[in-house]
């Protein structure tokens, strides 16, 4: 996914409701599934998970556009390494007023040990933040207690 792509379910006269949501729906769920080893796919998945009420044939696009990455990114998957070091590692970012319906900041963290990932997710944040730094200050207070738990 582009990272400057906003998906929003705002009509459009070129893009339409799909007559019969279920295709969509049962392929997110397996794109949702297989998050467990693909944390590359993570953040494109949830946004297209946003719109399975009423998908439109762009989110059915993007969700097909997903696994012909999958189909040529075989061996991008979550490996373990073997490393002398147990350093336990956050990286946190926080998108202010990301989502354009709700104007809630979108939190993304990994956690490695080591060299090996071991979490990651990506979220809205519960509440709407003023500005960029308390975004920020709220998705260091999510990873804070993500590590501390």
């Amino acid at each position: 996914m582009d990272a400057n792509l906003v998906i929003s379910d705002l009509n459009s006269s070129k893009d339409s409701l799909l007559s019969d949501c279920t295709g969509y729906q049962r392929l997110i769920g397996r794109l949702i599934y297989l998050l467990a080893t693909r944390p590359d796919i993570a953040f494109a998945v949830h946004c297209l998970s946003q719109f399975m009420h009423a998908p439109r044939q762009s989110h059915l696009n993007l969700a097909l556009r997903i696994l012909r990455y999958l189909k040529l990114s075989p061996g991008k998957g979550i490996s373990f390494t073997k490393s002398e070091c147990f350093n336990l590692t956050a990286y946190v970012d926080a998108d202010w007023g990301k989502c354009l319906s709700s104007r809630r900041s979108v939190t993304g963290y990994c956690l490695f040990l080591g060299k090996s990932l071991i979490s990651w997710k990506s979220k809205k944040q519960n509440t709407v933040s003023r500005s960029s730094a308390e975004s920020e200050y709220r998705a260091m207070a999510t990873v804070s207690c993500e590590v501390y738990t």
